[in-house]
């Protein structure tokens, strides 16, 4: 294939930062103080009162551009949808909270009232989410286990045990609630760029393993108490392996069953979707069936199968949280905090792009807070969003949140009129449903394989999130996943890919000399390209890398010099005329105090070429190197431990003759080096050039190393 190229010629003088400055007046712009911020922040106008009201009601936005004959159908079609999947889901999450089932329909129902006002996303629906859910239910079980005694908390008195635990739910999630809240106002939305896709994904797949274990005691029928702490999944497949032999037949049939029958159907939906005009809501049918041939047959009598049993009919009046359990479980609540916002946040994105339109990190976070907490004072727990139900939502002709409170008014419906018909719903029907919607998360450990061939930092933060949360518990996972996160990110920063670069003939490019073959490097010229940040964890490896490509450690050349020195001065004493002309120049006087500084040659009536020919007891290194270039076009910054750093390196190079030049450095930095006073009588301003190829221009004809044959002075710019 040919590709057509055009041609560009600009004919310029060769610059330095300081020859440009000379012939282009800067503009030295006043930033801002931290004061001018605040009263920009604090000040107020029509215009802004505006904008804020909008922004905080986001409802205003897009209610004035709703199609009302275009969007309305397909609203309330994808709510129904959404509705009946959001009412089976917060069944079957609020086992994974250890609560239940009925307080799972009230986290499809009060969150979404606050986030119908306060979102900003059109299209995610609010609801439980089994991560959170699980998460929860960590505490609750820590808080208020099934066997032995609860927690020494004054709120528990005169409680039933689920009634502990509906208090310890809610007060968790008020809690997570505060702590949204308080970074959306804050303005710290972007906490959740630290949760990469890649530790995400190792987080929800570990979530996944927990939940699948978590459900296996209801699959298989057996009484197995909830347990915390590292290696709290080993014990429990412990417990549950030394009672599989007490297992209930009918709710293992049953659960394979569902399980089978929701699999293929949902993956018959998957193949169809373009031809189906909404998904097959198979959980709400295979539940119907459950509910039916379970009450016709009598499961719970005849065959010992755990039912939900009594179903809360309509709300009950709000309760305060517990402070006890704001104390207790503080450090739990923020990470359930993180990734229920991370989670939605990511989902949110995805749609808003997809569609054209914009969500504002910030708000999400008010929206998530408030929404928390309210649906928290009515005893729902932990609501994000979860994938499936989106994407149903979506997919069925969602427009708005108008279908999400199309959903809500469906859970409502449920628990006002409907929920005595669910109450002889087998337990065993409710985990096999979250089994199979595990289907997604458990498929990512396909991406083991394809981050290790990509990769391998990325891969190591997978597997070790992954392993962290399935040992250790998913808090502690998460803190693992992120402190793994920030080690690649210093890894790559403290050790980059140094290069040295080269021309590609012909032109005024400049690459990694072990990638080309048609090069031009000029004799006694180096060009080094350092690609990341310099700070004072790097600096040394940087040091160390330059020494390595220029092929000589300056500071040895000098010391060795400054005794070849002594050798000659005593040599010249004795009036011995062992030194060859070819070693002696006219004197170059230099002031110099210690053996670390330049040459001290005010003794001598000559001056050293010290790649000459020299007497035979005298030794110095080789140095066929006359210009270092520094390429500092990806250094975004400098602090003051590297700029000592970078002077020291750059004075040794200049005391042993070698003129050191540095290109493309950004303008923030060089101000700084101004301010700290990197400039002296040997690091000078005028060792900076705007473009590599000026510097290399200007090195050439300084050194007029042009002698025939490929000329890259004359190239054209």
């Amino acid at each position: 294939m040919v590709t057509f190229r055009k041609q560009y010629v600009v004919s310029r003088p060769v610059y330095s930062d300081d020859s440009f400055d000379e012939d282009y007046q800067k503009i030295y712009r006043q930033h801002k103080t931290s004061l001018d911020h605040l009263k920009a922040y604090l000040t107020c106008d029509s215009k802004r009162a505006k904008n804020a009201v909008l922004s905080f009601l986001p409802i205003i936005g897009w209610m004035r551009i709703y199609r009302v004959r275009e969007w309305l159908l397909g609203d309330v079609v994808s709510g129904i949808s959404t509705g009946m999947v959001a009412i089976m889901q917060g069944l079957a999450f609020s086992l994974l909270a250890s609560l239940p089932p009925s307080y799972g329909l009230f986290t499809a129902f009060f969150p979404m009232l606050t986030y119908f006002f306060l979102g900003t996303s059109r299209h995610i629906s609010v609801g439980s989410f089994p991560v959170l859910s699980l998460m929860v239910g960590a505490v609750v079980t820590r808080l208020v286990p099934e066997v032995g005694q609860p927690a020494n908390i004054t709120g528990f008195d005169g409680l039933t045990q689920d009634q502990q635990r509906v208090l310890v739910a809610s007060s968790v999630t008020f809690l997570m609630g505060i702590f949204q809240l308080a970074m959306g106002v804050l303005q710290v939305g972007f906490i959740v760029r630290y949760l990469s896709d890649t530790l995400v994904s190792g987080f929800t797949t570990a979530a996944a393993v927990h939940i699948l274990v978590s459900q296996l005691k209801f699959v298989l029928g057996l009484t197995v108490p909830g347990i915390n702490g590292p290696l709290a999944l080993i014990y429990t497949l412990e417990k549950v392996f030394v009672q599989i032999t007490s297992t209930n037949i009918c709710d293992l049939v049953m659960s394979i069953v569902i399980m089978v029958v929701v699999f293929i159907v949902k993956e018959l939906n998957d193949r169809y979707k373009a031809r189906l005009p909404v998904p097959i809501p198979i959980e709400v049918i295979m539940t119907v069936i459950a509910c039916g041939v379970s009450y016709g047959f009598n499961f719970e009598t005849r065959y010992d199968v755990e039912v939900v049993g009594k179903m809360v009919s309509g709300y009950e009046s709000p309760i305060a949280p517990n402070i006890e359990v704001f104390q207790e479980s503080a450090v739990e609540a923020f990470p359930i905090a993180i990734v229920g916002f991370a989670v939605a946040f990511s989902v949110a994105k995805v749609y808003s792009i997809k569609h054209d339109y914009t969500i504002d990190g910030n708000q999400e976070l008010i929206a998530f807070g408030v929404s928390n907490m309210f649906g928290a004072s009515f005893k729902s727990f932990a609501a994000s969003t979860a994938l499936s139900r989106t994407a149903l939502q979506e997919s069925s002709g969602g427009k708005t949140q108008i279908a999400g409170l199309i959903s809500a008014m469906m859970a409502m419906i449920v628990t006002v009129a409907l929920g005595f018909l669910l109450e002889p719903l087998p337990m065993s029907v409710l985990g096999a449903l979250v089994i199979v919607n595990l289907k997604g998360m458990l498929m990512q450990f396909r991406e083991i394989p394809y981050l290790w061939r990509r990769d391998i930092p990325e891969c190591v933060v997978w597997v070790g999130t992954c392993l962290g949360a399935i040992l250790l518990g998913l808090d502690i996972g998460l803190a693992v996943g992120l402190g793994l996160e920030l080690l690649t990110v210093v890894f790559r920063t403290q050790f980059p890919r140094c290069s040295v670069l080269v021309n590609i003939s012909g032109t005024n490019l400049y690459k990694d000399r072990k990638d080309y073959l048609d090069i031009f490097e000029p004799n006694g010229v180096k060009i080094f390209r350092i690609p990341s940040p310099i700070f004072f964890a790097n600096i040394e490896f940087f040091r160390d890398k330059l020494v390595e490509a220029v092929g000589f450690n300056p500071l040895r050349v000098l010391r060795k010099r400054h005794k070849a020195l002594r050798k000659i001065k005593k040599l010249l004493r004795k009036q011995d005329g062992d030194i060859s002309e070819k070693g002696m120049r006219e004197l170059f006087p230099m002031n110099v105090e210690d053996s670390d500084r330049p040459s001290d040659l005010t003794d001598l009536p000559i001056r050293v070429n010290w790649n000459a020919e020299l007497p035979a007891n005298i030794s110095v290194p080789r140095v066929d190197l006359h210009s270092l270039i520094l390429d500092f076009s990806a250094v975004s910054f400098l602090d003051i431990s590297a700029m000592k750093g970078l002077k020291t390196a750059l004075k040794e190079f200049v005391r042993v003759e070698v003129d050191v030049y540095i290109v493309s450095c950004d303008a923030y930095i060089l101000e700084k080096l101004h301010s700290c006073l990197f400039f002296d009588e040997e690091i000078l301003t005028s060792m900076f050039f705007p473009t590599l190829h000026d510097a290399v221009l200007h090195v050439l004809e300084k050194h007029q190393e042009d002698k025939g044959g490929r000329v890259i002075k004359d190239t054209k710019l």
